[in-house]
């Protein structure tokens, strides 16, 4: 009680001493706040877009396993190579389901893909209506019949992309294709029976509209009916080319991979191609969960890519800031230190005669040690809180401001893969508890503004800055504790003298 009693009137006596201290204090603090705020900012923006990429493993085709050690320039040597490439043995829906038991995976979607011809509906191609005499529209070379996917059979009308869930509807969460109609139950049929999407173009060159029904038909003569219950469009008919009417997905007819597999099983001579993406634990497993893939049959001939570039690609930026913030943070607190030493060794010096008179009457040098650090703690404390309020109201503004392209870049990438996927006025399945409530929006984070200044300077940052205080206060004070016990009452008192 005395120690403290005494630092109370010592620290009211010297007023204009304690106030330069808490004022330099006062600034380290609010500069701490600031600091460590978008630190915490960086952070949760770092985490939104981790969160926002699910961990992804695709299995690929090792092209430079395949063509190594092959001489391109020797012409007899091309049949091997196709013979080589046409034994490469492909693997199946029951082998993605086999995969996908294992314990690195959490989970897995999956496209299917199958080629077949029209029955009572007309692939979408200029050449027929240049036929038919129609002198508004052009003769272009090759139609527009392309495939929306490298594996599709240009020998065949249509090609039929089955999606396993709404997770691999790919196009339409990146946005290279948007529903322009929509039924109402097409999300609660979407994914079981033989309905399908199909491209507006082909829609229109067809007169089909929501709830018509189509037939197509395999090589054997099969016919496959299916019902439409959507209509969508390309965002990105450009990549089609300059000599084509129509865009590359024209003739690409949307469905469910249960529906193609169902074909594919009751006619052994239609094929498939599926695509499987498997999200995975952790990224490391990579080597790990290829080898246990080649165990359970893969052909070596496949490897496995993750998406941990892409995920990562974004991240670059917000780690700068980031790290800026901590260089500054530390920078800070050196020339904050420093400071607040001197500021103590020539306090000390000044108060010499005063350490003298204390220790004559019988104050001991812990005693006297302890009054000067309590003397700096209550006015560092006093200084914390009040730099700590200052940086809190600041913080919230700085950190908002850091946040905004992203804010405004998440709420654009969410209404748009909404309306990608919904169409305008339909069923939105990413409302009241539909379907695409599930689905992180591969890549888009959900970043959200802080509405409170507690949102940015939590327990955790007050926590750091008390600790960062406490860490200047000592440090400042040894200037006290080193002078104190190297001071002697007598040789203080004679200089004085």
């Amino acid at each position: 009680m005395f120690i403290f009693k005494n630092a109370l009137i010592s620290i009211t006596r010297n007023k204009g001493r304690n106030i330069l201290i808490g004022i330099i204090i006062m600034v380290i603090a609010a500069a701490s706040t600031i600091t460590l705020a978008i630190n915490n900012t960086a952070s949760d923006l770092i985490n939104s877009y981790q969160s926002a990429y699910d961990k992804e493993l695709t299995i690929t085709f090792n092209r430079e396993n395949m063509t190594k050690d092959f001489d391109f320039s020797k012409r007899e040597k091309l049949d091997d190579m196709k013979e080589k490439f046409n034994n490469i043995s492909s693997y199946t829906a029951s082998d993605v389901e086999k995969f996908a038991e294992s314990d690195y995976v959490e989970s897995y979607y999956y496209t299917y893909d199958v080629s077949l011809n029209g029955h009572n509906i007309e692939k979408a191609t200029s050449e027929k209506m240049s036929e038919e005499g129609d002198s508004d529209i052009p003769s272009f070379p090759g139609g527009g019949g392309g495939m929306s996917r490298s594996f599709g059979d240009s020998s065949y009308d249509f090609t039929l992309n089955g999606y396993s869930s709404l997770e691999a509807m790919s196009e339409f969460i990146e946005g290279t294709y948007e529903m322009v109609e929509i039924s109402d139950d097409a999300w609660e049929k979407a994914f079981d029976g033989n309905y399908a999407f199909i491209n507006e173009e082909l829609a229109s060159y067809n007169n089909l509209k929501l709830g018509d029904t189509f037939k197509l038909e395999d090589e054997d003569g099969n016919t496959y009916k299916f019902t439409i219950i959507g209509i969508y469009k390309e965002n990105e008919s450009g990549n089609a080319g300059p000599m084509n009417l129509f865009s590359n997905s024209a003739n690409t007819i949307i469905t469910n991979a249960a529906a193609l597999t169902a074909i594919t099983k009751a006619n052994s001579n239609v094929k498939g191609s599926i695509n499987p993406t498997f999200i995975i634990y952790d990224y490391n497993d990579k080597d790990a969960i290829q080898a246990e893939f080649y165990k359970k049959g893969l052909d070596e001939n496949y490897v496995v890519e993750t998406n941990e570039e892409t995920a990562n690609a974004g991240l670059s930026s917000i780690k700068n800031v980031q790290a800026f913030a901590t260089t500054f943070l530390i920078i800070t607190l050196v020339i904050g230190g420093i400071v607040l030493f001197v500021i103590n060794m020539i306090n000390i010096r000044e108060r010499k005669y005063e350490i003298g008179v204390l220790r004559t009457i019988g104050i001991s040098k812990p005693k006297l040690t302890m009054q000067f650090v309590a003397e700096l703690l209550i006015v560092g404390f006093v200084a914390l809180m009040i730099g700590a309020g200052i940086g809190a109201v600041m913080s919230k503004d700085v950190s908002n401001s850091l946040l905004a392209s992203e804010i405004n870049s998440s709420k654009e990438s969410s209404d748009k893969i909404k309306g990608n996927f919904g169409g305008p006025g339909g069923f939105n399945p990413m409302e009241n508890g539909g379907p695409m409530g599930k689905i992180s929006g591969k890549g888009k984070p959900t970043v959200q503004a802080y509405e409170s200044i507690d949102a940015v300077v939590n327990i955790s940052v007050l926590l750091e800055l008390l600790g960062i205080g406490l860490t200047l206060i000592l440090i400042s004070s040894l200037a006290a504790m080193i002078s104190i016990q190297r001071f002697t009452p007598l040789t203080i008192l004679k200089e004085r003298s």
